[in-house]
This record gives C-alpha cells, structure tokens and sequence, in this order.
C-alpha cells in the first residue's frame, strides 16, 4: 500500500516532532536510555499513527514500551502541541517497538566478529 504525499508530509511531521518530545520533553520517561522514533506510519484518514521505536542500548525493550504507553496520552497532548496549527485532529498513537535497525546491527556485529584470512599475495600471483 503506498502512502499518499500527505500521508507521508504527516509522518515526517510526526517522526520529527515525536522525537524531539522524546529527547527535550520527557526525560523523566527516558532516563539513561536511547529511544529513538525510527519510522511512522499513518493511516490515510489521518486518524492513527503507528511509531517504530529503535531501542538499541535499553535492556527490557517490552518494559519500556509499557512505560511509554503509559505515557501515551501526556505525549499525544505535547504532539497536539506542536502540530495542533498544522492538524485538525491528533492521530491515535500506537507504539512499535522497531526491530530493523536492531537486526541490521546484529548483522553488522556478525560480519565483523568473522574470522576471514586475508587473501595470500602468492595465489594472486599465479
């Protein structure tokens, strides 16, 4: 399903404004962690945005979307308060917890963890 432009000028909005309420606003919510908002998606009517999480370094990632969930009408308020000039309504937030960037990361450790030998300078001599 593709995203329409204004879905997608929407997401972006969201995505930039969400994380600046995540690293300005609420730092009582994210105490000596690293969540970052790695994607949104909206619905076409605007109504509901899913937001993908990334939680690189944060121990219990599901602990942690419990408390952001917790949070979520307090962070619905503060978006309503940055986009509310731009939106008739605030979208419903749904949290993600997103699992791309980590799998990427485990694949990058695992590249570099292999033990490959360098190519022997007499083979390509031959």
């Amino acid at each position: 399903m593709n995203e329409s432009k204004r879905q997608q000028k929407f997401s972006k909005l969201i995505q930039r404004d969400l994380s600046d309420i995540f690293q300005k606003d609420k730092p009582g919510i994210f105490t000596n962690t690293f969540v970052t908002v790695a994607d949104v998606k909206i619905t076409p009517d605007l109504s509901v945005a899913k937001v993908y999480l990334s939680m690189l370094m944060v121990k219990d990632k599901n602990e942690m979307l419990e408390k952001i969930d917790r949070h979520k009408k307090e962070i619905r308020r503060d978006l309503g308060n940055k986009i509310g000039k731009q939106v008739r309504k605030v979208p419903e937030l749904i949290f993600i917890i997103d699992e791309v960037e980590e799998k990427a990361s485990r694949i990058d450790q695992l590249i570099d963890n292999l033990n490959i030998p360098p190519a022997d300078s007499e083979d390509e001599k031959q």
